[in-house]
């Protein structure tokens, strides 16, 4: 009778490597950062009631500033061709700030201004009423990049803070950075507003480009 051979088994023991394993899976999960698509940080208005339309308003063609862009990323402003917004900041800042026929409330919002900012007044009969009437249109089309109309509504933004910024002696970056989680934070914020609202509108983009 043929004797059975013991054959002693070739066994790993993995229970140490299970536990480094479990490690490294906690460690990477505490130490990585996940990346998270940021949105455009707007508060887009409430819902319309179908049955109550809201009232048309009459704004004058000068309290308006008209940026276009095409399928091609090149924008027409203010029924100027041009290549790129190089400088529109500063355009729009104009605009907002030409007190070109401001009433009442414009003219007592012109006396609280610092020098600064009063010299950005060209009082154009042309262009806008004052800050409280002035508007910037952007109109896209639907072959527009999204780089190119992040870029134009950031400069479109940056107007509006440069002036916020310089009506409390702060600069862009400084005003940008309150978080509004103190009164004196929130009342920087508030002078800088006083007044002048950030009047963006987004126009529906027309159906020529793209796919």
């Amino acid at each position: 009778m043929a004797r059975k051979k013991n054959r002693m088994s070739q066994e790993v023991n993995a229970g140490s490597m299970a536990d480094i394993a479990f490690l490294l899976l906690i460690f990477f999960l505490v130490t990585t950062t996940i990346a998270s698509d940021k949105g455009i940080l707007n508060i887009l208005p409430p819902k319309l009631d179908p049955n109550n339309p809201p009232p048309e308003i009459d704004k004058n063609d000068r309290n308006i500033f008209t940026i276009l862009l095409n399928a091609n990323d090149q924008l027409l402003v203010e029924g100027e061709f041009r290549d790129n917004p190089e400088g529109l900041d500063e355009e729009i800042k104009a605009f907002i700030l030409n007190f070109g026929s401001p009433d009442e409330e414009g003219t007592a919002l012109y006396n609280t201004l610092p020098a600064s900012v009063k010299a950005l007044a060209a009082r154009d009969p042309e262009s806008s009423d004052d800050p409280g009437e002035a508007v910037v249109s952007i109109k896209t089309d639907r072959g527009t990049s999204y780089d190119k109309y992040l870029e134009v509504f950031d400069m479109a933004k940056k107007a509006y803070f440069d002036i916020y910024a310089a009506r409390v002696n702060l600069s862009t970056d400084e005003y940008r950075a309150l978080t509004g989680k103190t009164d004196a934070e929130v009342s920087l914020q508030d002078k800088g507003k006083e007044g002048i609202p950030m009047a963006i509108s987004i126009a529906e983009p027309n159906k020529i480009g793209g796919n």
